[in-house]
């Protein structure tokens, strides 16, 4: 009797708790993808603040200069000879262009203008003209004469068109300017571009008396660069 009442006497906590399970977490293990992930965001965050800034810098430079493109026109042709034999041509071709340069705020550098002109893709004659610097809101005259002969090997289609051009007293002549030029944006000096221009002529051969078909006036050259 005297057990029993020592026990019921005694404190009771009732069972043992077990202890707390830990996690250990493993490097490379579970939903964190670890440094490749950091340096992934970190890339894409560089980028998108740099297309962000250069976006900004565009916006401002337009708003500031509003830029315009230049515009090359040809406003006179003169073709006195044209003539191919045992595939030789003799040329004798003038041409006058105005270059406008509509721009309040953009002055250009034309460091180097070769002039070119073709016949069935095939270039007859090269001319190397004046480099000049033009200012805002201003316009240019380009004059270059191509006189010579050159060998020039067509084929079968070309000479057919060839034929059909002389007998319509026409021809279809591309003349290209290779340029290299350079910008001037107030005190600023951009680099070097290389842009092409591209004027394809319907010429006509002006006559022994001197009479000349009509041609298009301010014939309108594209850019290509």
């Amino acid at each position: 009797m005297a057990e029993k009442q020592s026990h019921l006497n005694g404190a009771y906590y009732g069972p043992s708790v077990p202890p707390a399970t830990r996690n250990y977490h493993r490097p490379g293990r579970g939903s964190d993808c670890g440094c490749g992930c950091c340096i992934l965001k970190l890339l894409f965050n560089i980028i998108i603040t740099a297309v962000v800034i250069i976006g900004l810098a565009v916006l401002v430079f337009w708003l500031i200069f509003r830029p315009s493109k230049v515009k090359f026109h040809v406003t006179e042709v003169s073709l006195t000879e044209f003539n191919l034999t045992n595939n030789t041509l003799h040329y004798n071709l003038a041409v006058n262009m105005t270059v406008r340069n509509s721009n309040k705020r953009i002055g250009i550098y034309y460091d180097r203008i070769e002039a070119r002109a073709y016949y069935e893709d095939q270039r007859f004659a090269t001319e190397t003209l004046t480099p000049f610097y033009q200012g805002h809101k201003n316009t240019s005259f380009l004059n270059t004469v191509f006189k010579g002969q050159q060998l020039v090997v067509l084929g079968a289609d070309e000479t057919s068109d060839f034929n059909q051009d002389k007998t319509l007293g026409i021809y279809s002549i591309d003349v290209k300017l290779y340029l290299r030029i350079r910008f001037k944006l107030g005190r600023v000096k951009t680099g070097r571009f290389r842009p092409k221009i591209s004027c394809d002529l319907k010429v006509p051969l002006t006559s022994t008396n001197g009479s000349v078909a009509s041609f298009p006036e301010n014939t309108r050259c594209g850019w290509d660069f």
